[in-house]
This record gives structure tokens, C-alpha cells and sequence, in this order.
């Protein structure tokens, strides 16, 4: 038992230290890229980068509260947070569009700068989602926490392209509700008239829904195999 709970820390660990390093590698980027073109373009990538920084560590709080018997409604309430800013972690996708907007620094740079951050954010993502999912597997079993997964899949891909396309943010939930939810209203109102939103959102869903299959795959093949060495 001592080395599974070893082992499980070293994980973490590594998770840590990997994601730091690439979120690191993305800012120094940035920072290599503002110096030599003098403009503090993709200088956003960094604010969105903490951004996405903040649906982990939330989710970290969760599992943890979860593992040592916190209270349900603490737990309601965390995850409530972790899903409200989830769509951040993705987001940082869609800022593959700044490459036909940009220039002033060789293009390769530019797609290692922007791929970089996008895979940070994704893995991000994906990381709090499969700590999300491991709680909810605990909770509620395994066919009703995929079922729950796709849900917040398709929430987030919704929230992407609020963010995206729209400019709302996370907080607006508090600090505008009122706007928010007129807009919402509004346009659910005229459905058909949304046909664009709606294949937007039903492609990204499906393109995270795979890519976090293949993710949430690897991770459950990673620790077998560590436990078994344990």
C-alpha cells in the first residue's frame, strides 16, 4: 500500500513538473518573441495560459477533498468553479487563428509559440477532467461518469465558442448574469437561425471527446502499469 500511495504521488509530481515546464517553454516564447519584434503580440497567450491553469488546480482541490471525506457541498460548489472555468483550458486552441493574423517573426516560430500553448491548455484540461472523472467514477460508476463526461464536453465546447466568437468570460457568470443570460435567451429563441454556433459546437465536442478518449486511455494504461511494478 505504502508504494501504490508512492507511486501516486510520483505521478503527480511529474504531471506537475511536465505541465509547469511546458507552460514555462510557452511564456519564454512569448517573451523571445516580444523582445525580437519589439510588440507585445500573443502577449494574451499568456493571461489565457493562467487561465487555463485554473480549472487544474481546482480540480486537484476536489479530488483531494473528495479522497479525505469533505463535505458534499464543498464538493458541489468546487465543481461548479472547475466547470465554469474549463472552457479556458481549450480555448487556447482556437488561438491557432492568430497565425493568418500576425506576422513580424518567422512563421515557424510562430506555430511552435501557438501549438505550444494550445497543447498546454489542452493537456490541462484534459488533466483536471480526468480527476473529475475519476470522483465522479467513484460516486455515481463508470457509465454515468462518461455520460457526465460528454456533458461537460459539450458545455465547454459551448463555452469555447462564447468565449471565442461572442468575448464572454468566465466571471461573467457573476459579474454580468443578467447580460449573459439575455444573450443566451435571445438566441436560443431562433435555433435555426444558429446553424453555424451549433455545428461549431457539435464538431469541437466531438474533437475533444476523442482526444480526451485517447488521453483518459494512456492514463489508465500508465498507472496500471506502474501499479503492477509496485
Amino acid at each position: 500500500m505504502f508504494g501504490w500511495r508512492s507511486s501516486r504521488s510520483d505521478r503527480r509530481l511529474a504531471t506537475l513538473l511536465a505541465l509547469g515546464a511546458l507552460t514555462a517553454f510557452a511564456v519564454a516564447l512569448v517573451g523571445v518573441r516580444v523582445f525580437y519584434t519589439g510588440t507585445p503580440v500573443y502577449g494574451n497567450l499568456v493571461w489565457n495560459l493562467f487561465l487555463a491553469w485554473i480549472p487544474f488546480v481546482v480540480a486537484l482541490l476536489v479530488y483531494d477533498g473528495f479522497r479525505w471525506g469533505a463535505p458534499r457541498p464543498a464538493l458541489v460548489a468546487g465543481a461548479a468553479v472547475w466547470l465554469l472555468f474549463l472552457p479556458n483550458a481549450p480555448y487556447l486552441v482556437t488561438d491557432l487563428k492568430l497565425l493568418r493574423e500576425w506576422g513580424g517573426a518567422p512563421i515557424w516560430f510562430d506555430i511552435v509559440l501557438v501549438s505550444t500553448a494550445a497543447w498546454t491548455g489542452l493537456l490541462l484540461g484534459f488533466a483536471s477532467l480526468s480527476l473529475m472523472h475519476s470522483v465522479g467514477r467513484r460516486i455515481v460508476g463508470t457509465l454515468a461518469a462518461w455520460l457526465l463526461v460528454l456533458a461537460v464536453l459539450a458545455l465547454t465546447s459551448f463555452g469555447v465558442l462564447l468565449g471565442r466568437f461572442q468575448r464572454w468570460n468566465s466571471w461573467d457568470v457573476v459579474t454580468r448574469p443578467r447580460l449573459l443570460l439575455g444573450e443566451l435567451l435571445e438566441r436560443g429563441a431562433d435555433p435555426l437561425g444558429q446553424g453555424r454556433a451549433v455545428a461549431a459546437t457539435v464538431l469541437f465536442t466531438v474533437f475533444l471527446t476523442l482526444t480526451y478518449a485517447v488521453f483518459h486511455s494512456l492514463v489508465r494504461v500508465g498507472a496500471g502499469a506502474e501499479e503492477r511494478r509496485s
